[in-house]
């Protein structure tokens, strides 16, 4: 399945995080089964507001934008597919 990050600005604060979180969870549930949320890095900005960097399992981009839109309360900066992950071990050093 493909994995995709999802760069998401929020028009909340950290504190309003908990209450969507749990909207993620349940419009995952109800509407969009096949995506599986994997993990998200959480900032806040200057502005006090939340922007997020989200890794999905989804069947499709259009799945991803589906949930954006029921989950309200942000919009989606971007949205790319993963097509690799590295880490330093990757790149051992001779």
């Amino acid at each position: 399945m493909p994995r995709y990050i999802i760069e998401r600005r929020f028009s909340v604060t950290e504190e309003g995080m908990p209450e969507l979180g749990q909207k993620s969870n349940t419009v995952i549930r109800d509407d969009e089964p096949a995506i599986t949320w994997e993990h998200s890095h959480v900032t806040v900005g200057e502005d006090g507001l939340v922007r997020t960097f989200c890794i999905y399992d989804a069947p499709h981009e259009a799945a991803v934008l589906r949930h954006a839109d029921l989950l309200g309360a942000h919009v989606v900066a971007s949205i790319s597919e993963i097509v690799a992950d590295v880490t330093p071990e990757d790149f051992p050093i001779d």
